[in-house]
């Protein structure tokens, strides 16, 4: 059994200690979302909007229907997403060279420059917080994210630490 400096079982945890690990992802979320979330509103623009981005610099050249795989929103509401960011310059579609129906997905450097505000925010936010956790800490808070995922979706991030 593995046990925490304050001695509690890592492989036994109760309701409330899980409970706490859930208030504490909460606001952490929020902690991350925040920094992005005030520079977004400035320009009209979402979290779905920022996803889009990231992702799409993460791979450039990615599809649509990835695209729609790895953020789980409905085609519907990732076509505005995408509109709204062809439109202002963010991103340009490609029609696809082997199939004319897909289309591909780049960063323009207006949406390179925007990419770039967003994460160095939450990259500065991310920075600090593993320093002051440390390494292990930082080890092992990844691999409970990556124990959370659903396998789809941890096929999608293989995809991306493999294309890093």
């Amino acid at each position: 059994m593995v046990q925490t400096p304050g001695g509690e079982s890592l492989l036994f945890l109760t309701d409330e200690q899980l409970r706490k690990g859930i208030e504490a992802m909460f606001f952490a979320y929020r902690g991350f979302t925040a920094d992005p979330d005030r520079i977004l509103a400035t320009m009209d623009y979402g979290r779905a909007h920022h996803r889009a981005l990231h992702f799409i610099h993460r791979s450039p050249g990615t599809t649509v229907s990835n695209l729609l795989g790895i953020l789980g929103v409905t085609k519907q509401s990732l076509n505005r997403v995408l509109r709204t960011l062809i439109d202002d310059g963010h991103v340009r579609s490609e029609k696809g060279r082997k199939d004319g129906r897909e289309r591909h997905l780049y960063l323009t450097e207006k949406g390179e420059a925007m990419e770039k505000q967003l994460s160095d925010a939450q990259r500065a936010r991310m920075r600090a917080a593993y320093r002051a956790a440390g390494p292990a800490a930082v080890q092992g808070f990844r691999q409970v994210l990556e124990a959370m995922m659903d396998p789809d979706l941890r096929d999608y991030y293989n995809r991306l630490r493999e294309g890093s």
